[in-house]
C-alpha cells in the first residue's frame, strides 16, 4: 500500500510519540516528517507541498492552536489533526471551529488516526484542486483592460448594455463591444457561464449592484 506524493507533518515535543507515530505511518506508505515543535515546523513549511499536519496541543513556545492559527493564515491552510495527552472538551471546541480535522485523545487509535488522515487528504486535495482553478481564472482576469473589468462588474450586477452606456457616458454599441470581448477572454459564451465565472473567481458585484438600484429607483 502506498500513499506516495502525500506527507504527514508531525509536530509533538515528545520524541516517544514522534519515533511511534513515524513508524506506524510509514508502514501504510506515507511519506512522513517529524518537527520537536511548532517553530522549527514554520521555519522549514512548504504550503505547495500536498499533505497534513497532525499536531500536539500542549508544546512550550508556539502551541498547536497557534500553529493551527498560523497555518490558516496562509493562501493554502494546510489541514490539520490535534493529539492530546489530556481531554480537554473547550479545546477542541475551539480547534474544530477553526478549522481542524478531528481531535484525538492519546494514546491513539490508529483506525482513528487513519481516519483522520484520510479526511485531511480529501480536504487537501479538493483546497489544491480549487487554488489551481483560481489561478487560471485570475490569469484570465488579467488579460482585461481597466474598461473591460468594469463592463463585467456592471453586468455581474444584472445592468444591461443601454445602462451601462448611460451611466458610463458612451454608447451602447461601444459597451457591446468591451462585452464581447470581455465574455471572449474570459473564455464564456452565455451570462448565465459569465455569473458561474464570478462565482468561482469571487468577484464582488455589490458597489455595482448599489449604484444599479440607484440607478434604476
Amino acid at each position: 500500500m502506498t500513499n506516495s506524493g502525500f506527507t504527514v507533518f508531525l509536530v509533538d515535543d515528545d520524541p516517544g510519540v514522534l519515533k511511534s507515530l513515524t513508524r506506524l505511518l510509514r508502514t501504510r506508505g506515507y511519506e512522513v516528517q517529524a518537527f520537536a515543535s511548532s517553530e522549527e515546523f514554520l521555519s522549514r513549511h512548504d504550503p505547495s507541498v500536498p499533505g497534513c499536519a497532525v499536531v500536539d496541543v500542549a508544546m512550550p513556545g508556539l502551541d498547536g492552536l497557534q500553529l493551527q492559527a498560523a497555518l490558516s493564515a496562509g493562501d493554502l491552510p494546510r489541514p490539520v489533526t490535534f493529539i492530546t495527552g489530556v481531554g480537554d472538551i473547550p479545546m477542541s471546541v475551539r480547534a474544530m471551529q477553526a478549522g481542524a480535522v478531528d481531535f484525538l485523545t492519546k494514546p491513539l487509535n490508529d483506525k482513528d488516526l487513519f481516519a483522520a488522515i484520510t479526511r485531511a487528504a480529501e480536504n487537501d486535495a479538493k483546497a489544491r484542486r480549487r487554488q489551481s482553478v483560481l489561478a487560471s481564472l485570475n490569469a484570465r482576469l488579467a488579460t482585461l483592460t481597466p474598461r473591460e473589468r468594469e463592463v463585467l462588474t456592471y453586468v455581474v450586477a444584472g445592468w444591461l448594455s443601454k445602462q451601462i452606456a448611460f451611466e458610463l457616458g458612451t454608447v451602447e454599441k461601444t459597451i457591446k463591444v468591451h462585452r464581447g470581448r470581455m465574455m471572449a477572454k474570459l473564455g464564456v459564451r452565455t451570462v448565465a457561464e459569465l455569473m458561474r465565472f464570478v462565482q468561482l473567481a469571487e468577484i464582488d458585484g455589490a458597489a455595482a449592484r448599489g449604484s444599479a438600484r440607484e440607478f434604476l429607483g
